[in-house]
């Protein structure tokens, strides 16, 4: 295709395609319900930004140290059951930053979160947690990987994650001179 042409088909509007509200997991709507359904006196209150808090690297992807942020949960033998299709289990959520060796592996699990059970086995941790992955695409030479991963809470409070979370991992960050953060949510 021509310069400044897209290299793909814009497509057309359908009969085919299913209503707006025909969506597999309706996770916005069931999160606000189910705020209101523990008692609080509003909805859930998403964070929308009108411009994205994110900055163009200085220099190129593989020059750069990349750091692995994410929300999965440390291991707990004492907390209950963790594995794959577990229950939801807040007794083993985590409450402050941690950071761990990238030069290791890690036993990190999500039964702490709130996802789709019904749909998703939670077998492969590489999906939440791909520290083995970035180690592979640092040895080819694509980035450097921090000596440091960090682990985001996901106390469900945007105050604390605004005002302590973020920052301390963004110090954390700057201690290990990293360039760019990849945010595995899950």
């Amino acid at each position: 295709m021509g310069a400044g042409r897209p290299h793909f088909r814009i497509m057309a509007d359908t009969i085919n395609f299913a209503p707006e509200f025909d969506a597999p997991i309706d996770y916005m709507r069931r999160t606000r319900e189910y705020y209101l359904k523990l008692g609080y006196d509003n909805p859930y209150r998403w964070a929308h930004y009108t411009d994205a808090p994110f900055t163009p690297l200085k220099k190129p992807l593989k020059d750069s140290t990349l750091a692995l942020i994410t929300t999965a949960a440390p291991y707990q033998p004492d907390k209950g059951d963790q594995g794959p299709g577990a229950l939801y289990n807040a007794g083993a959520k985590f409450y402050s930053v941690y950071s761990g060796d990238t030069a290791h592996d890690h036993d990190t699990r999500i039964s702490h979160i709130g996802y789709d059970r019904k749909h998703t086995t939670a077998k492969d941790s590489g999906t939440w947690f791909p520290l083995p992955l970035l180690r592979e695409f640092a040895g080819q030479g694509r980035f450097t990987l921090a000596k440091r991963f960090h682990g985001a809470p996901t106390n469900r409070s945007q105050r604390v994650t605004l005002e302590t979370d973020a920052p301390e991992i963004l110090a954390r960050c700057r201690q290990d001179q990293v360039d760019a953060a990849l945010l595995v949510p899950t």
